[in-house]
C-alpha cells in the first residue's frame, strides 16, 4: 500500500525516470559468468575443470564466514556521512588483493576471500551511502548484503521475470518468517526495536542464504584466477572486473530502493519491467 507521500507513476523524461533507466541497464547487463569467460577467453565448462575436487564442501563455509567478517568490518565501521562514491579507490584495493588469488590460485582462497569480500562490501556500502541511505539502518545493511546474491545464476532462477526481482523474492521469502518472529520479540522490548543480538541473528540468516548464491560467483572467479599463466596481474584484473560488477549491481539496486521510497514497490517494479522490455526489443 502506498503512503501519502508516494506518487502513482514515474513520468518519462524526469530525472527519476532516467535514474530508473540507468538502474535497469545495470541490473540486466551481461551476467558475471559472461564477463569472466569473456575476460579469460575460455567457456565456463573449461574453467570449472580447474576447480579442485571437494571444494564445494568447504566453499560455502568460507564464503559465509567471509561475508560475516565483511559485514562486521564494513557495515558497522564505515563513515555514515553522505558523499559521492569512490569506485576507483575500491577497485585499486581489489586489484591488490586479487594479486594473491592470481599468484596462489585456489590455495590462496582462504587468505584472499575475507580481504576481497570486505573490499567488495565497502564498495557496495559506499554506493548505498552515495544514494542517500543511512548505513546504520538495519534495512540498509540487509540491502548491502542482498547485492551479493546478484551474479550467482542458478537453474532455479525464474526466467519469467528479471533475475533481479527473483533475487529479491528469494531473500524476502528466506528471511520473512524469522523477521516476523524477531519483530514480535522486539515489540515486547521497551524501545520497540530489535536488540543488537536480534538484529545480528536476522542478518546472519540473510548472509547464510546469500552465501549459497555468492559462492557460485566465487567459484567461477577462483577458477578463472587458477587458469595456468593467469598470474598475479591477471588475478588483479579479474578482481577489478569483479568489483566493478558488484558496484554496478549496487548502484542499480540502491537506485531502485531509493525510488521505491518515493513511488512504492509495485509502481517501480512495473516501470522497471516496461523499461526492460523496451530495451530488450531494441
Amino acid at each position: 500500500m502506498q503512503n501519502e507521500t508516494q506518487v502513482s507513476a514515474i513520468s518519462p523524461g524526469t530525472s527519476d525516470y532516467r535514474d530508473l533507466e540507468r538502474a535497469v541497464s545495470l541490473l540486466v547487463s551481461p551476467t558475471l559468468t559472461a564477463r569472466i569467460t569473456s575476460m579469460v577467453g575460455k567457456p565456463l565448462e573449461r574453467l570449472l575443470e580447474y576447480v579442485p575436487a571437494g571444494l564445494e564442501k568447504n566453499l560455502n563455509r568460507l564464503v559465509e564466514g567471509a561475508l560475516s567478517k565483511a559485514a562486521d568490518a564494513a557495515l558497522w565501521s564505515l563513515d555514515n556521512k553522505p558523499r559521492a562514491a569512490s569506485p576507483w579507490l575500491n577497485k585499486a584495493y581489489a586489484a591488490a588483493s586479487g594479486g594473491v588469488g592470481g599468484f596462489f590460485g585456489f590455495t590462496g582462497l582462504a587468505v584472499e576471500l575475507p580481504v576481497s569480500t570486505t573490499i567488495l562490501m565497502r564498495a557496495v556500502a559506499d554506493v548505498a551511502r552515495s544514494e542517500g541511505f543511512d548505513l546504520s539502518e538495519l534495512d540498509t545493511k540487509r540491502a548491502c548484503i542482498e547485492v551479493f546474491a546478484l551474479g550467482g545464476e542458478t537453474e532455479q532462477d525464474d526466467q519469467a521475470e528479471t533475475t533481479y526481482y527473483a533475487m529479491r523474492l528469494f531473500t524476502t521469502e528466506s528471511v520473512g518468517f524469522i523477521a516476523k518472529e524477531l519483530a514480535a520479540m522486539a515489540s515486547k522490548e521497551a524501545t520497540g526495536k530489535m536488540t543488537s543480538s536480534q538484529a545480528g541473528a536476522w542478518l546472519a540468516l540473510v548472509i547464510k542464504k546469500v552465501a549459497s548464491r555468492f559462492g557460485i560467483a566465487i567459484t567461477e572467479k577462483a577458477a578463472a584466477q587458477a587458469v595456468p599463466l593467469i598470474g598475479a596481474a591477471g588475478g588483479a584484473a579479474i578482481n577489478v572486473m569483479f568489483t566493478g560488477f558488484y558496484q554496478d549491481m549496487a548502484r542499480g539496486h540502491f537506485i531502485v530502493k531509493r525510488l521505491e521510497k518515493q513511488y512504492g514497490f509495485e509502481v517501480v517494479k512495473q516501470e522497471f519491467e516496461n523499461i526492460r522490455k523496451r530495451l530488450s526489443a531494441q
